[in-house]
């Protein structure tokens, strides 16, 4: 099932939301308006925000509290992409230019700085000391997976284990905070607050699985980026280690060197390499295996739509080709 039909439950929501984010963008400084509306513009598949929406739904709340931190939540995922692209010199995203390669790093990295402190300014309007909480550690541990992504360019040694604290740190806070504050939203207690972190942090790094798959396997047109960017710039994700793990020597030389050299020269040797070792085959195992506890997380909810839906998106995140 595609993305679309999974959230046309919540399509009304998500357009209050869209209305949330055009008023908020609002700024009298006219680059700021200019830089955060190409990027939002730009869409992207509002899976975090659609969390919030989704669980504050499966709890029946009936508010319009979630769709101010739906907002929130995607203001802060825009931020860390901006400023990711500059980390990342990246100069295409979602089949567009990077707002970087377009008005600037300069400009991208102040108006993502603009983005997160509007962010801030939104969610204390809500009134709730945990949903500040909430955030304020999840943007604390995502620029700590920033800083840890950037530790761990071109290095060749790194495990499973580190680049798995990376996505979670990185990716995967994100759809755990936007799971919690759904709950929180609709008055869900503790216990359940944790369960539905649970479930997104598991749903958010199989996400994050299945990104570093299509980086080796994706098409252009569908990804909206270019293949072997983790590669060019050194990123040592799963399928790279799995390839130097059970790889012959000259296949782990290989994949070292690219690694520890970035660029793409290697890439035809690599992506051989890859496929030789059934790489993205034991990556997308341990994507469906994040899926399937993600799943198990939220077994105990409450039966409606919106769980059936929340139930489904980890099969989405594992199947997507873009």
């Amino acid at each position: 099932m595609q993305l679309p039909s999974l959230f046309s439950l919540i399509a009304d929501d998500m357009k209050a939301v869209d209305g949330v984010i055009r008023a908020r963008l609002h700024s009298e400084v006219a680059l700021v308006r200019q830089v955060a509306e190409y990027i939002i513009a730009a869409g992207g598949k509002r899976m975090r925000p659609g969390l919030v929406l989704l669980v504050a739904g499966a709890f029946g709340y009936r508010g319009t509290a979630h769709h101010e931190l739906a907002a929130v939540v995607e203001f802060i995922h825009t931020a860390t992409l901006l400023h990711d692209d500059v980390v990342d010199e990246s100069d295409l995203r979602r089949g567009r230019e990077t707002a970087n390669a377009l008005f600037g790093n300069a400009a991208s990295v102040l108006v993502g700085d603009f983005l997160y402190s509007r962010a801030f300014q939104m969610m204390v309007s809500v009134g709730s000391m945990r949903v500040m909480e909430v955030l304020s550690e999840a943007t604390n541990v995502i620029a700590e997976g920033e800083v840890l992504q950037l530790m761990n360019c071109h290095n060749a040694d790194i495990g499973v284990e580190e680049y798995l604290q990376v996505i979670r740190f990185k990716t995967a806070k994100l759809f755990e905070a936007a799971a919690r504050l759904g709950g929180i939203v609709a008055g869900a207690d503790r216990a359940t607050e944790d369960a539905l972190g649970n479930y997104g942090m598991h749903l958010g790094t199989a996400f994050q699985l299945v990104d570093d798959i299509l980086d080796y396997s994706g098409a252009e047109a569908d990804t909206g980026k270019h293949l072997g960017d983790d590669l060019a710039e050194g990123k040592p994700t799963l399928p790279l280690i799995h390839a130097m793990r059970v790889g012959s020597a000259a296949e782990a030389e290989v994949v070292r060197r690219a690694i520890v050299e970035g660029g793409r020269d290697a890439f035809p040797e690599v992506l051989a390499a890859i496929r030789a070792t059934g790489a993205l085959e034991e990556a997308r195992r341990r994507a469906r295996d994040e899926a399937e506890i993600a799943r198990g997380a939220i077994a105990g909810l409450p039966p409606s739509q919106y769980r059936d839906v929340l139930l489904e998106l980890p099969s989405f995140a594992v199947a997507r080709n873009h």
